[in-house]
């Protein structure tokens, strides 16, 4: 473990490389991902049925397809479509992909949430459908949608150690890097320190997320009295 610690330290500038690696895409996939949702979700609460089941589609898909196979058939398809793709915009559209459909079903159960009488209201009001949205539903699903896309942030984290299979240098690339090279170099194979290492500092940003997606929704449920909240994917889909 003392020689896992010092290849740590030796190896700092690297590890924070892909450190930034990681959060970068964790940043780029949230962003993608709540634009994809916000759309999507809205659509699928609209009256026309062709677009709900459009959106339903598109959800169903990516939510039910591995991740790593959607990441794989991007990288390795986007080739012969005349658009090749470098391992990082690769690995952030696969990831967005997958996000925006859960970010979908977040935001389309947030809006759901909302009373049916607040739309009606602002229906007699003569509100334009982009009014309503915009100035009555969107800003009372914000309270639902907050806590679970908190808890979506922590997996789209985790899920990024998946670019690694693809040439990405994030955390978990950067970790395997140090052990290659401990091992062709000196001998000898740090594995177990490094990964450990690696693996609690995945544990305490996640860890940080979810303690902080249960707090915002203890918070918000006792401001709305109980109100319902939107629970974030399950990891077990990934």
């Amino acid at each position: 473990m003392s020689y896992a610690l010092q290849q740590i330290v030796e190896n700092a500038p690297l590890l924070l490389i892909g450190l930034r690696a990681t959060l970068m895409l964790a940043v780029v996939t949230l962003a993608a991902s709540t634009a994809i949702g916000v759309v999507l979700g809205t659509l699928a609460t609209l009256r026309p049925r062709w677009i709900r089941a459009c959106v339903a589609l598109y959800v169903e898909v990516f939510r039910d397809i591995p991740l790593i196979v959607t990441i794989f058939a991007i990288f390795f398809g986007a080739p012969f479509l005349g658009v090749p793709l470098k391992p990082f915009p690769a690995v952030a559209l696969g990831l967005s992909l997958w996000g925006g459909a859960n970010g979908a079903e977040i935001v389309r159960g947030g809006i759901l949430s909302v009373s049916r009488g607040q739309l009606e209201a602002a229906t007699a009001l003569g509100l334009r459908t982009w009014k309503i949205y915009l100035l009555v539903l969107w800003p009372q699903a914000l309270r639902a949608v907050l806590p679970a896309y908190t808890g979506l942030l922590a997996l789209i984290v985790q899920s990024t150690s998946l670019g690694a299979l693809v040439g990405v240098t994030e955390f978990l690339k950067a970790g395997g890097l140090i052990i290659e090279r401990s091992t062709v170099m000196q001998g000898i194979n740090p594995a177990f320190g490094i990964y450990f290492f690696v693996l609690c500092t995945y544990f305490a940003i996640c860890s940080v997320l979810t303690l902080a997606s249960r707090r915002l929704e203890r918070r918000l449920g006792r401001q709305a009295g109980g109100g319902a909240t939107i629970r974030a994917p399950d990891a077990s889909r990934l």
